[in-house]
């Protein structure tokens, strides 16, 4: 099914159309990944916090690096780490305290690849296990993707979500 996300940019859902989403308090799932950081949100981020702090590379690419959390932090992963921004609290520290975060956060539990030419969004395999946010809300992810899928993605090389670290 393909769906105009912003005036002529289209997505093709690859998922239930039915799907609903809503982040829940203390569920932080997505916190646990190393976060991305394309061009513009690198940037952004440097307006924001110390990037020398915050940011690892790999392989040629910026990554908002995950970093072990206190023995009994409630919301790090099952290696006791978590992202960087990622507050005792369970709060986003770039959300909480800037109102903004990368692009790839804004993803989140969807997945993006492209093929043919068109950007394809899918939710991430994993989501159905770990994501509490999944089915629970009236809130249909396919009648909000802008809110899911910055515009930005429709203008990189490779907007592709899910790299493996």
């Amino acid at each position: 099914m393909r769906v105009e996300v912003y005036p002529g940019k289209e997505a093709v859902v690859d998922f239930d159309p039915s799907l609903t989403f809503e982040c829940v308090d203390d569920c932080t799932w997505c916190c646990r990944h190393g976060v991305l950081l394309y061009e513009k949100d690198f940037l952004e981020l440097a307006e924001r916090e110390s990037l020398s702090a915050a940011v690892a590379q790999f392989r040629g690419r910026d990554f908002v690096r995950r970093e072990p959390k206190a023995d009994d932090h409630p919301h790090a992963a099952e290696d006791g780490q978590a992202c960087f921004f990622l507050r005792e609290d369970g709060l986003c520290a770039l959300h909480a305290e800037h109102d903004w975060k990368p692009a790839r956060c804004s993803v989140f539990p969807l997945e993006v690849h492209v093929e043919s030419g068109d950007i394809h969004v899918s939710v991430r395999e994993e989501a159905h296990e770990h994501c509490d946010g999944l089915d629970v809300s009236e809130r249909r992810v396919v009648e909000h993707l802008d809110a899911f899928l910055p515009e930005l993605l429709w203008n990189l090389d490779d907007p592709t979500t899910k790299v493996e670290l």
